[in-house]
């Protein structure tokens, strides 16, 4: 008879490794804020890092083939009136990021695939809606043009960017400051937790709790929670000695953890990357060195630890790389960028593999960046799996799309407050007209230029022709 003393993973030797020195992102003035957000986001176009800035807000967008040194006069995306603490990409266009500030204000912005000029200072569009600090966005898995933000007003609010509506508002679910908030993977349910110490699910259409576990974690710190592929939630905290733990939890029976790991004692919140494809869930501490990641399986102990990178500098914030955006053919499953003082450091998750063939067990269909409703579907009670895509040939982006915003009397339904002015869609028409003026004006300088080139090219061919080439005219202003 024989005994299986190790557990059958193909994940079990999955190993880090951080990038060459040059395939880092060098002299980036990481920012300083004390908020407990990843202050990086990245897709397969753009890496994008909220940076320290004078005078207000900023984060720099850089092309993911930008590595090396960054120029210090890099154009940045700046706009808001007050530290940026939170970035998003648009899961649905890889050229729309959002950003959430603490001067109230969330804003879209569309990145253009050259690198601009000058600053980019023009979002697509403002939302306005809380009283305090925005510190939390997340967009819809599923739904087009569809942006959640959460504020320390204990406010969250749905909006439809494509109108710059409000489609929903849930204020009165949370009696402090919320610390995390994340859709399950059809975008019909939300994980929230908050500082009373209560993990809760919430089901925004209805507006109501469908579920809630008072101290899930005994410690005083933050809480954070992702929903699982299979509609469980993982949760990281403290316990009472302020040592960290991972509990895995079923939404239908919230009395006690199906599975608990109890870790290091540390002060940094965890920050949990969750992979649906690998059902593996990283663990990020702000001010660790490490990473650790753990299999979530259907059998006991159900939170199996894999292994954990381990690198001498602490990390500022990461970065988390959606599946589309890995080589597969290096049978890469997971990709970090780590953020340091001055830096972002990619970190590759490699499974090792002896062929160099598609593993498809490594890389089932994964969610691609088509949605599969629109944003008035979702209102009026419609749910859909993510749209799929197969990665056996590589992820080919889809050509540049523009997110359009049909404006639907957005001034009527909520008007700016106080004397602040906003840098909302509703200036658009203005700036577009200053810019037709500024380039007619180029164009009519660079014709006369022409004019006089030309004659000056006539008379030394003149010149030429009559044998007399001694010196050339000056040339005309």
């Amino acid at each position: 008879m024989s005994r299986r003393v190790v557990r059958q993973s193909k994940f079990r030797h999955v190993f880090g490794q951080a990038a060459k020195a040059d395939q880092s992102y060098e002299d980036i003035r990481v920012s300083k804020v004390t908020w407990d957000s990843s202050f990086c986001a990245v897709n397969p176009k753009f890496l994008a890092i909220i940076v320290e800035a004078g005078g207000g807000g900023a984060f720099i967008v850089l092309p993911l083939a930008k590595t090396g040194r960054v120029d210090k006069n890099y154009p940045l995306v700046t706009g808001h009136t007050a530290p940026v603490l939170d970035i998003d990409w648009c899961p649905h266009n890889d050229n729309v990021i959002a950003s959430a500030s603490d001067d109230t204000t969330v804003m879209v912005w569309q990145i253009p695939d050259y690198t601009p000029m000058r600053n980019i200072t023009e979002p697509i569009i403002t939302l306005e809606g809380h009283s305090k600090r925005v510190g939390i966005l997340c967009w819809h898995p599923t739904a087009r043009n569809v942006l959640l933000s959460a504020g320390g007003d204990n406010v969250i609010i749905i909006w439809n960017v494509g109108t710059g509506e409000v489609l929903l508002s849930l204020d009165d679910m949370h009696p402090d400051v919320i610390h995390s908030v994340c859709w399950n993977s059809n975008g019909s349910l939300l994980a929230t937790t908050c500082k009373d110490k209560t993990l809760r699910i919430i089901d925004p259409r209805k507006g109501q709790v469908v579920a809630e576990r008072a101290r899930p974690h005994e410690g005083a710190r933050p809480l954070r929670a992702v929903f699982t592929a299979d509609g469980k939630l993982l949760s990281t905290g403290f316990s009472r000695m302020s040592e960290r733990q991972l509990a895995l939890w079923d939404p239908n029976n919230f009395e006690e953890p199906v599975a608990l790991q109890e870790m290091d004692t540390s002060n940094g919140v965890l920050l949990p990357f969750y992979d649906p494809d690998s059902s593996i869930v990283y663990l990020c501490g702000k001010g660790d060195s490490s990473i650790r990641y753990f299999e979530i399986t259907d059998e006991p102990p159900f939170v199996h630890y894999l292994n954990t990178f381990s690198s001498k500098e602490p990390q500022r914030g990461m970065g988390f790389m959606p599946k589309r955006g890995l080589e597969v053919n290096k049978c890469e499953i997971a990709r970090f960028y780590k953020l340091h003082e001055r830096k972002c450091e990619p970190i590759i998750m490699t499974v090792p593999r002896k062929s160099d063939l598609f593993q498809d067990d490594l890389y089932p269909d994964t969610p691609g960046p088509e949605p599969a409703l629109e944003a008035d579907e979702w209102l009026a009670g419609q749910d859909a799996e993510p749209v799929l895509i197969s990665l056996r040939d590589g992820y080919i982006p889809p050509k540049h799309r523009e997110l359009r915003v049909t404006k639907r009397n957005i001034l009527d339904v909520r008007p700016p407050s106080g004397p602040r002015r906003s840098q909302s869609a509703s200036d658009a028409p203005l700036s577009q007209q200053h810019t037709l003026e500024t380039l007619l004006e180029e164009i009519k300088a660079l014709r006369e230029q022409v004019q006089a080139q030309e004659q000056r090219i006539t008379a030394l061919e003149n010149m030429l022709g009559e044998g007399g080439f001694l010196t050339a005219p000056p040339p005309e202003n």
